[in-house]
């Protein structure tokens, strides 16, 4: 057991004569009743690593990861019995809670009061000092990072990185290179071109490494994955809005250059429930190769797998295949009514074998298509570590594969899972290709946010090729930069060619896009100092040279349509509704958005995050928490902690 995945200790049974608790769960049509939850410090937030969690009366119980989260499962004989959770920490003092289980999952958290401690001081060399009230400090950091009176240490995690599972050369994890995006002349180029990502791989990809005491490779961090994460409070579309999204803009400071404007574009796809989606005929190709042999792999996507299958209704329809040597059909396609049939063939899986991912795609697709619904959801949903090694396919012989399946109807999803041999940039280039999304899936709590409560925007398209335009007015703004996207960078001529390929957007999905902008007037390191001999500057006149910062135009065709539609509007140097000069007057989104993008630009170690420190990052993000109802922005805190502890260490060194 390791805390790369979320630390589970399963009942059996206890003193009182309750039925144990069991990981898989039942096909007899009742949803076994879970608890799933967090445990987080009263005072700061910050989620609580270690800590543990009992069932009084039985054995059961589980451990927070090092987001705080944790999670106890049980037969269905646990229906409708009250049962008191008591969690417990050293340094804090004990919490209870009574439950009453129901069928399905049951959210329950924690926050701990710390016992007093006082601490005279904890010496922390390399210019970080820890004060009495177990804050710490780092250089250039006015205000101290507070943890509610404990060992700042121990409430980060260990400073000291325990040694990397792959330090013997066995790591074959791949990454494709990110150039940083830089900031552009609105003079030489006013115009910005990019496709939307909803791809939210790298957020989890990001909390393993953390999880594992390692910072992750640079170019595993990508910001717009990052930032897209998280559910914001920006309001979906009316019924009388054509358009499946609405669009939200918001320009304030940026708080790692409050001299510069940072301008918020965020889109909000409508909510569809589940009894309203389209039918589903899902072929779930799964890697059974001999990587996939270990705990966060094929065991890992059983369980994720049996979350979906409980969701599905009779209407749709699901089919197996797998590949390791060879390609196979597993299960034919099979009534969403029938999940003994379903979850029978998922629970038979066992890995071994090489890997011909080629010929699995093209049996996935094939079997799809003999099932193809006209007016449903189509769909391909592969789970691997993306290690496609023996094969008659080459990449481009696949991608090609992909995207004539996806012209003929049929969209791909892909969910990455396990360590050491993780082919992210593989991974993420044929989801792409596929008009679906590249999850990756560290532990069941993140399947069930991938495939349960996001079921919606992971099996459902709104829009598709949706693409973003923005044009900077030279009299407001001498140069702006776009903040992450850098794989999703596109021409400016393809924006108005529908033959270009874009992102997606499922039902529900958030996608928010960040511009650092400089305005004119004001002194900055990153303007050129040389003046152009054949071009100026013109003046602006009207309303645009008055108040409008850029333009940003949006084109995004119907699921299955062929022409784009275009959707425009002006964004002046205000708030829809009020004037943000002070980033205290930013809405909650605003900053909690500009929290994670500087937490990302950190952990990139960009050259444009000014001063910014993970102890800044953790001030700004602690005062955006909002209402926080899937507890993300909680699990952030703590990651950024995990981030300021390991940068500690480095600092000692």
């Amino acid at each position: 057991m390791t805390f790369r995945a979320y630390a589970l200790v399963l009942a059996t049974a206890g003193s009182v004569g309750l039925p144990p608790a069991v990981e898989a769960p039942n096909s007899s049509g009742v949803r076994a009743p879970s608890l799933v939850g967090t445990v987080t410090d009263v005072a700061s937030g910050v989620a609580l690593a270690g800590a543990q969690l009992s069932v009084e009366g039985s054995s059961a119980g589980s451990l927070t990861d090092a987001a705080g989260a944790f999670e106890i499962l049980f037969q269905d004989g646990w229906v409708g019995r009250e049962v008191e959770v008591v969690a417990r920490l050293i340094g804090y003092s004990e919490a209870r809670r009574t439950v009453a289980l129901t069928a399905g999952e049951n959210r329950v958290s924690f926050a701990l009061a710390s016992q007093a401690m006082k601490l005279d001081a904890i010496g922390v060399t390399g210019g970080v000092a820890a004060e009495a009230t177990g804050g710490i400090r780092l250089r250039g950091s006015p205000t101290p990072v507070a943890f509610g009176g404990i060992d700042a240490r121990r409430t980060l995690g260990p400073v000291a990185s325990p040694p990397s599972p792959y330090a013997n050369g066995d790591n074959r994890e791949q990454y494709a290179y990110l150039e940083e995006n830089d900031f552009r002349s609105t003079v030489s180029e006013p115009l910005s071109t990019f496709s939307i990502d909803v791809d939210r791989a790298s957020y989890a990809n990001v909390r393993r490494f953390l999880r594992d005491g390692h910072r992750p490779p640079v170019d595993a961090v990508r910001i717009e994955e990052l930032i897209n994460y998280f559910p914001y409070s920006d309001p979906a579309p009316r019924g009388t809005e054509g358009a499946p999204f609405a669009i939200r803009t918001e320009v304030g400071p940026a708080p790692w250059q409050p001299a510069h404007r940072l301008v918020r574009v965020a889109l909000k796809a409508r909510d569809v429930a589940l009894d309203e989606l389209p039918p589903s005929n899902l072929v779930f190709l799964l890697d059974v190769s001999g990587s996939m042999a270990f705990p966060d792999k094929l065991p890992l996507v059983k369980s994720a797998l049996h979350m979906l299958v409980e969701r599905l209704r009779p209407e749709d329809r699901v089919a197996i295949t797998v590949y390791a040597g060879a390609a196979g059909l597993v299960l034919p396609s099979t009534p969403g009514s029938d999940k003994e049939a379903i979850l029978g063939a998922i629970d038979r899986l066992e890995a071994g074998g090489s890997t011909a991912g080629g010929a699995g795609l093209e049996l996935a697709y094939r079997v799809a298509r003999e099932n193809y619904l006209p007016n449903g959801n189509n769909r391909v949903i592969l789970a691997t570590d993306g290690d496609f090694n023996v094969g008659a396919s080459s990449d481009s012989e696949m991608i090609r594969l992909i995207e004539e399946k996806r012209e003929q109807g049929t969209f791909l999803t892909v969910l990455g899972f396990g360590t050491g041999n993780l082919q992210d940039a593989k991974m993420e280039q044929i989801a792409d290709h596929g008009n679906g999304s590249y999850a990756y899936i560290d532990s069941r709590l993140e399947a069930r946010k991938a495939l349960v409560h996001e079921m919606g925007g992971t099996l459902l398209t709104l829009a598709k090729d949706v693409k973003i335009q923005v044009e900077f007015n030279p009299a407001r703004v001498a140069a702006y930069r776009l903040i992450g996207y850098e794989n999703r960078l596109m021409a400016n001529q393809d924006f108005a060619d529908d033959t270009k390929d874009a992102g997606e957007l499922g039902a529900g999905h958030s996608v928010v896009a960040l511009y650092e902008v400089v305005p004119v007037g004001v002194e900055s390191p990153v303007l050129a100092s040389d003046d152009l001999r054949y071009q100026e500057v013109r003046p602006v006149s009207g309303e645009a040279a008055s108040s409008e910062l850029l333009y940003v135009k949006l084109r995004y065709k119907e699921p299955k349509g062929t022409r784009s539609r275009l959707i425009e509007r002006a964004v002046a140097d205000v708030d829809e509704r009020r004037d943000v000069r002070s980033l205290d007057d930013a809405s909650t989104d605003f900053r909690f958005s500009a929290a994670v993008a500087a937490w990302g630009m950190l952990l990139r170690e960009s050259e444009h995050c000014g001063d910014m420190t993970f102890a800044d990052v953790m001030t700004l993000a602690r005062g955006a928490l909002g209402d926080d109802p899937g507890g993300y922005r909680a699990e952030f805190l703590g990651l950024v902690a995990s981030s300021l502890a390991l940068d500690v260490e480095s600092d000692e060194r």
